[in-house]
């Protein structure tokens, strides 16, 4: 796998053709060649990872990612507008690794913030954004991107939380440092949430794991945890009600506690139950 810069219009033709494949013929928010053309010339990030297997030259594009610059309170960020990966390649790694090429190109710009959004139900990204790269979250936007066209979405709600890349911060580098030794992480957050109260709990229901109760939006607790199911792509898809149902509890529980002076801090993945869990924190506690 080869990871470079795109800087040409035919890389740029590339991407749009890799958008298409990643979000479905019906996806309507294509960023088209002539944003890519300007928007690297002004200090957007446009990096591609090449698949060289088989190839005397880069190969074929199988991801991509992309960040232009913005203005937060008066101070330039990136906000890194789309991460796409072909099917094939969706853990092969090959995300992270662009990632942290974009972090790399964002230092060197003289910038220490990139943030971006995504699906809070969606767990492989929540594991990637706050386990291993070590984003913070505090900005619940609902449905900020009206109905989708996606067959990816299937018309949800396109509720976002914005992912905080404070690409310089001790939490950052003690992150990516640990990422080569998950043994070493795994001790310290399970002591950082050992005390930590869930306000929500699920239930089993056929292959689903569903709501169970109403979530706990009066707690004061330093830490608490609030979970969500495995497999949410899978339920929009199969059972777009109850996918919804999640959407909705979500949705509260986030904008509740981020409105009291939470912050959304850590995700622990549990594979084998087939759920995760966010780590909440009072953000003079984080």
């Amino acid at each position: 796998m080869r990871v470079r810069d795109l800087h040409s219009l035919e890389d740029f033709s590339d991407v749009v053709a890799l958008q298409r494949r990643v979000w479905g013929s019906g996806y309507d928010d294509i960023v088209p060649v002539s944003i890519f053309a300007v928007s690297v010339k002004r200090g957007g990030i446009l990096i591609g990872a090449f698949d060289e297997a088989g190839s005397d030259g880069d190969g074929r594009l199988v991801a991509f990612v992309y960040a232009l610059p913005g203005l937060k309170h008066g101070r330039t960020i990136q906000w890194s507008h789309m991460l796409g990966v072909d099917e094939d390649y969706r853990r092969s790694g090959v995300g992270y690794r662009l990632k942290l090429a974009q972090r790399d190109r964002a230092l060197a710009q003289g910038l220490d913030l990139i943030e971006w959004t995504y699906d809070p139900l969606q767990v492989p990204n929540a594991h990637l954004n706050f386990a291993r790269l070590g984003v913070v979250a505090d900005e619940y936007l609902e449905n900020v991107y009206g109905t989708s066209g996606s067959a990816l979405h299937q018309g949800a709600p396109t509720d976002r939380l914005i992912a905080a890349w404070h690409l310089a911060s001790p939490h950052v580098t003690l992150r990516l440092a640990l990422d080569a030794t998950p043994s070493s992480s795994l001790v310290a957050r399970d002591a950082s949430v050992a005390d930590a109260v869930s306000v929500n709990e699920m239930r089993e229901e056929g292959p689903w794991l569903v709501p169970s109760g109403e979530p706990a939006l009066e707690r004061s607790d330093d830490r608490l945890i609030v979970q969500i199911p495995a497999g949410f792509g899978e339920m929009l898809q199969q059972v777009p009600d109850r996918a919804l149902e999640w959407r909705m509890v979500v949705r509260r529980i986030f904008t509740t506690y981020f409105a009291q002076g939470y912050r959304c801090v850590d995700f622990l993945l549990d594979r084998q139950r087939g759920r995760g869990r966010y780590l909440l924190v009072r953000k003079q506690d984080d």
